[in-house]
């Protein structure tokens, strides 16, 4: 986090003990594989609990939206499901803030802007995530970054172990740089499972062995 500050990253939270908070970034230095020039892009976005439901999130969405217009970007961008995904922002609540669907993928990613110049052209995914596969076939494929501070434990040591128990091939490959993360055959680069070259989810709890069956189990 400290690194990407001097990338014009923003961290912004409500001053209380929870998950409440906002971050942000021009989306020319944001680790997601999208061509937005001249916007910003929402990263984690999360009012949790007890404290839903009180006008923080539009709070918090009001700053980065005046932060925008400051900088005289074009507008807001963000990477959600087309239906919830784990740990990506809520699609319905973001559309009824006024954001609307530019693109989505085939393994279920919408791209949605909220825009601050209406004539400014549209951001778009970049051509690595439009087919919802990656390259490997076979096995368990993860990506994952340091965007999120969990993802290195669970995917180094649950993952590993769930997928040896199962006798399962895995390949865990790290995005350690700005443009591994914008060539990343997937918009969610906290964390992404593939099972055979199909994308399978945003969820990093799927590492565990307790939560691996139910979720390829649906596969």
């Amino acid at each position: 986090m400290r690194q990407e500050f001097d990338n014009g990253y923003v961290f912004r939270r409500i001053d209380a003990r929870a998950k409440v908070f906002i971050e942000y970034v021009p989306a020319e230095k944001g680790w997601v594989p999208i061509d937005a020039p001249n916007y910003l892009l929402i990263n984690c976005f999360w009012v949790s609990g007890q404290y839903k439901g009180k006008g923080y999130g539009k709070e918090l969405l009001k700053w980065a939206i005046e932060d925008g217009k400051k900088q005289g970007k074009d507008g807001i961008v963000t990477v959600v499901g087309t239906k919830k995904f784990h740990f990506m922002s809520d699609t319905r609540w973001l559309l009824k803030q006024g954001f609307e669907t530019c693109e989505q993928t085939t393994s279920g990613f919408s791209l949605l802007v909220k825009k601050i110049n209406p004539v400014a052209e549209n951001p778009k995914f970049k051509d690595s995530v439009k087919s919802g596969t990656c390259e490997n076939k076979k096995g368990l494929v993860v990506y994952y970054s340091n965007r999120c501070p969990f993802s290195e434990f669970h995917v180094q040591s649950s993952m590993t172990e769930t997928a040896k128990k199962r006798n399962i091939p895995l390949n865990i490959i790290k995005l350690d740089s700005l443009e591994q993360a914008q060539a990343a055959p997937t918009p969610a680069t906290i964390f992404s499972l593939f099972y055979n070259g199909k994308f399978i989810t945003t969820d990093l709890s799927s590492c565990m062995d307790s939560r691996f069956d139910k979720v390829i189990g649906k596969q």
